[in-house]
């Protein structure tokens, strides 16, 4: 997967740098959550291991296209608590995505404490399953308090080489 910066870029990352800093009391309240793909064969998704570069916007990945099986895993991490994973047996489209989010999620959260989930500020990148209108009403109403994503009320960074915690962790 590569990826050129494009203009404005900057000026998008620096407004959700500038978010972060003016509330940084929020961030342990912030479930970061991504998603992963796994084959039998062993070949993970490396959809967010991307090479930004304004020298060589043109740099050569290698990756392997014939998949025979493949699961998602949905998972997410607030503060220093695991939540999830959810899996998802096929490819991740808006109504698996809306359905984890609807059916899987709320049963996960039952272990966030009550005081935290009430606060909880709800992150997702800007792919595009979460960007459904489905997606983005449920999230709205369920997360009142705000979320970062695409769509949502902080724009995560497209084209973003930024990494949530889960990309350290899982």
């Amino acid at each position: 997967m590569v990826q050129r910066l494009e203009e404005g870029d900057e000026d998008r990352r620096l407004d959700l740098y500038q978010w972060i800093i003016a509330n940084c009391r929020l961030i342990p309240f912030i479930l970061f959550t991504d998603e992963a793909s796994f084959t039998r064969d062993g070949i993970n998704n490396t959809q967010n291991s991307h090479r930004c570069s304004n020298k060589n916007p043109h740099a050569i990945a290698e990756i392997n296209s014939q998949y025979r099986f493949s699961v998602n895993a949905w998972c997410g991490v607030i503060d220093a608590q695991l939540i999830g994973s959810a899996v998802l047996l096929n490819r991740l489209k808006g109504h698996a995505y809306i359905d984890v989010l609807q059916n899987e999620l709320p049963l996960l959260l039952k272990e966030v404490p009550l005081a935290k989930g009430m606060r909880m500020v709800f992150q997702h990148d800007g792919a595009s399953t979460h960007f459904s209108r489905l997606v983005t009403h449920h999230l709205n109403l369920t997360f009142p308090k705000g979320g970062i994503g695409r769509g949502s009320h902080v724009q995560w960074t497209p084209r973003s080489p930024e990494l949530t915690p889960l990309d350290f962790c899982l």
